[in-house]
């Protein structure tokens, strides 16, 4: 049955747009790999504050709710420049192994960041620590899934 999506959203008018297109790939790319480091990089301040690795004038709470913004603007991009990439080429990514194992570490991640977000006043030094952690293991691991798809065949 995913064979099947995937031949059809091969020969969809957009996929042949996208994959004819010298030009847009490389552009749909570049907008990705941005965004990705937007969520990244205020994601890892997240969770160095959290560990304890950061300090700084503002508490945890300020730090996040100041960063949070550029890991959540960020993620409708991400998933619309990644629909339009998987549509140029449903199979290499839809049956590739590593880009499940990227989706099922992007729900825990995002799912870390809201519990964080909504609990943080909540939860003991060693609990942000923990979840600070989780997140960092979490989001390398998308980042790693990420570019083994590339490399790893369905």
């Amino acid at each position: 049955m995913l064979d099947a999506f995937c031949r059809w959203l091969q020969a969809t008018q957009l996929s042949l747009i996208i994959s004819t297109h010298f030009w847009i790939i490389p552009a749909l790319q570049t907008v990705h790999i941005l965004a990705i480091a937007s969520v990244i990089s205020s994601v890892f301040m997240i969770d160095l504050r959290l560990i304890g690795l950061v300090r700084g004038e503002q508490s945890a709470d300020q730090f996040a709710a100041r960063l949070l913004p550029f890991v959540w603007w960020p993620l409708p991009i991400l998933a619309v420049t990644g629909a339009l990439l998987i549509s140029a080429e449903p199979a290499r990514s839809l049956e590739n192994p590593s880009f499940g194992i990227k989706m099922a570490l992007l729900l825990g991640a995002i799912t870390i960041t809201l519990l964080y977000q909504r609990r943080a006043a909540r939860l003991s030094r060693v609990a942000r620590a923990g979840l600070g952690i989780l997140s960092i293991l979490l989001w390398t691991g998308i980042v790693l899934a990420g570019r083994w798809i590339a490399y790893t065949q369905p």
